[in-house]
């Protein structure tokens, strides 16, 4: 189980990446995180996220990938089952101009995830 909210920032070829771990224990408390990452990076295009949250009639698990290539909210919710985390992640990304291709897309979510579950 997550307990804190925990942030990391990744920069690949000038695309900056905003990870951010945090715990939930409903969807609306992911739908309240995901809010507000898209405030606190205004200027991000895509929000990717996944989640795993316990209640009472079992695990649900969910991630999306915002428009994204590469599958990010997938690799997100390989990452909380890997490391069999309950609470959620949301990366968002600022363009920098660059494109990354659906392979460095993939890596650079998975890149500041695991910056950001570095930290627990």
């Amino acid at each position: 189980m997550i307990t804190r909210n925990i942030e990391a920032k990744l920069t690949e070829k000038r695309s900056k990446f905003f990870a951010r771990l945090f715990p939930a224990r409903s969807m609306d408390e992911v739908q309240a995180e995901l809010v507000k990452a898209r405030g606190k990076v205004r200027k991000g295009r895509h929000h990717c996220w996944a989640c795993r949250i316990r209640t009472k009639d079992g695990l649900i698990e969910q991630a999306r990938d915002d428009g994204e290539v590469g599958r990010p909210g997938t690799i997100l919710l390989e990452m909380l089952r890997r490391n069999d985390l309950e609470g959620g992640i949301v990366v968002s990304r600022v363009f920098g101009g660059v494109k990354l291709g659906v392979g460095g897309v993939s890596r650079a979510f998975r890149d500041a995830a695991q910056e950001v579950l570095a930290q627990l």
